[in-house]
């Protein structure tokens, strides 16, 4: 627990110490306010952001109601809901087909360069493309966002299949494995830690996607508002809003690097 507290300490360091920088900077007025306010500023701009809206009123609604009313709340939550829809979708139906690709040959040698054509292409060059199909509001953005989740989860479920130790595969033929067996029993669990780590990788991107998709095609969401404020050069809101995706990017991370370490406790180097 102790080595835990100072893992956690030597890595505040770095961030206090900017900070403080930071401040120093803009208490000595060596920077235009408006262009760069100070930490301050920004963490009073952020409670404001996510303090009730005064416009709702909290004698005619619950108090759980009234709370979530705050404005980054509710950006937060639209946020999360089209990363959430986004990426089960990307994920749903990239991994059948790496699993698919992986351990077949034929299905690599149909799929493949199609994959190879479109996988460069980023989330953000479909954007007319979406607003053309779909018009405005979520569902252009959770198809870029299902685009964004795709391909890393696609990728390394590929990867993993493909590069089971040949081992495990000659063993379970010798003890007379069907191949249904052998891909559930012995590929499957071996891609495990390549699927999840396309995973994690995915969820990054669908997060990121997001915030892109919401500068334009939606008008609610963390993107959303961070646009917002740039048109009346809120740079305090900005700021705020920039850290709120940083916190709940890092809060994603840390979610699923434990639910990594749970699934993999089997897997070599975290036994312990």
């Amino acid at each position: 627990m102790n080595s835990k507290w100072r893992e956690i300490g030597a890595g505040l360091i770095v961030p206090v110490v900017l900070i403080a920088l930071w401040q120093w900077v803009t208490s000595n007025g060596w920077v235009n306010p408006q262009v760069l306010p100070s930490p301050l500023a920004v963490v009073k701009k952020w409670i404001e952001y996510a303090s009730p809206l005064e416009a709702y009123d909290p004698a005619s609604m619950s108090r759980l109601a009234w709370i979530f009313s705050g404005e980054l709340i509710r950006d937060t939550l639209g946020s999360m809901y089209r990363v959430v829809v986004g990426f089960l979708i990307g994920a749903g139906l990239a991994l059948p087909l790496g699993l698919a690709m992986g351990s077949s040959q034929r299905v690599y040698a149909w799929m493949n360069p199609l994959i190879q054509v479109l996988r460069p292409i980023p989330p953000i060059a479909y954007i007319p493309l979406s607003i053309l199909w779909f018009g405005l509001g979520n569902p252009p953005a959770v198809f870029l966002i299902s685009i964004g989740a795709f391909f890393p989860v696609l990728m390394n479920t590929i990867a993993g299949v493909r590069h089971v130790d040949g081992i495990y595969i000659r063993a379970a033929r010798n003890l007379g494995a069907s191949q249904t067996t052998m891909f559930l029993r012995v590929m499957l669990p071996a891609a495990v830690p390549y699927i999840l780590s396309g995973v994690r990788i995915g969820i990054g991107t669908a997060f990121i996607v997001v915030i892109v998709s919401e500068m334009i095609a939606v008008n609610n969401g963390l993107g959303f508002r961070i646009l917002e404020a740039r048109e009346y050069f809120w740079s305090d809101k900005i700021i705020a809003g920039m850290f709120s995706i940083g916190f709940l990017g890092l809060a994603i991370d840390l979610a699923m690097n434990k639910l990594n370490n749970h699934l993999l406790r089997w897997h070599r180097g975290l036994e312990n």
